[in-house]
């Protein structure tokens, strides 16, 4: 879907920053004036390798979390209280396999093979969103998974939709679409426990209280801590900070929580007259750097999950191999 404008060919031209230190700045100002002008950079286009860089890290960590972050939610698919919810979790974790395969091929237009990008997570080499290192301990979870993860990944992802480059932004268009359905979802589930059963209710308040935090952790570290965050808007790869998408998705939680009558796990959270936004307290960042260092509850159950599948799965790529290796030998015949 997004390798088909590529020139593939054995004798295609290399690109011209394919190789040396050192680029062109005639072309770098006219790739920057582009920029600024909202043109969309396509995979042929000639970019800084610094923006090739950063894009196959982002994207392919995108597509690594949505395939992690079906482990969480494919623990609870045999144990849903209803066919109906059965029914809606498979379309959802179907869904998010899709998500990385889309984000996977748009990673590849950059110019890295997938098979280095799969090898990049299975070795640990490369991260993944922190949110999917917690376990799901009831099925409230699952509920506050759609509402709150999805919630803060639909804030996160809709501005991608206009990012710079082509392929990740056209990407972005069909995942914010079925990210939204899995955000009301989520709400939805929480609604009913909590108004449902005294005990429902206090098993919808208890996942709100484990998922809370390390939602608000998810927009990634205070924006004087992050790393790529000044190259990356001067790109028009992210078009808002960590600290303001943190800040629009609590503002849009809060009255949400309220009309379910749930309780926000946090006693310093009120509404700020002057600034019309709601604050928060303070953010345990110490927690955020374990679990992205490999220390979280579920890391180590993660990756082993992962690459158990795909060793069970060498098999079927084998076989795909053999076969397309069958059909060029058959055309060339």
């Amino acid at each position: 879907m997004y390798t088909q404008a590529l020139n593939a060919t054995a004798d295609a031209t290399p690109r011209p920053n394919a190789k040396g230190p050192v680029e062109d700045a005639a072309l770098a100002a006219r790739f920057q004036e582009r920029v600024d002008a909202e043109e969309r950079i396509e995979p042929n286009d000639w970019m800084p390798e610094a923006y090739r860089k950063t894009l196959t890290r982002q994207i392919s960590q995108h597509a690594h979390s949505e395939i992690v972050g079906m482990l969480p939610e494919g623990n609870w698919i045999t144990r849903t209280p209803s066919l109906r919810r059965k029914a809606a979790l498979l379309a959802k974790v179907q869904d998010e396999c899709g998500h990385g395969l889309y984000l996977y091929a748009a990673a590849e237009t950059l110019g890295t093979a997938r098979e280095e990008l799969v090898d990049q997570l299975l070795s640990g080499r490369a991260k993944y969103s922190s949110i999917f290192n917690y376990p799901t301990l009831t099925w409230a979870d699952i509920g506050a998974i759609g509402w709150l993860v999805d919630g803060a990944a639909i804030m996160n992802q809709i501005p991608l939709c206009r990012c710079s480059y082509g392929p990740y932004a056209r990407a972005m268009i069909r995942v914010c679409k079925e990210e939204s359905f899995h955000q009301r979802q989520g709400y939805e589930i929480m609604v009913t426990l909590a108004r449902g059963a005294p005990e429902q209710k206090a098993m919808a308040q208890d996942a709100l209280n484990r998922w809370w935090w390390p939602c608000l952790m998810m927009f990634g570290p205070p924006d004087g801590d992050s790393q790529h965050s000044d190259t990356s808007t001067k790109w028009k790869i992210k078009r808002f900070s960590n600290d303001e998408l943190r800040q629009k998705f609590v503002d849009a939680t809060v009255p949400q929580a309220r009309f379910i009558d749930l309780t926000l796990p946090d006693p310093d959270l009120r509404l700020n007259p002057e600034t019309g936004h709601w604050d928060y307290g303070t953010i345990d960042w110490s927690e955020f750097k374990q679990v992205l260092a490999g220390n979280g509850p579920c890391n180590r159950d993660r990756l082993a999950a992962r690459r158990k599948a795909h060793d069970d799965g060498a098999w079927v790529r084998e076989a795909a191999l053999a076969f397309a290796a069958k059909r060029r030998a058959r055309a060339a015949a």
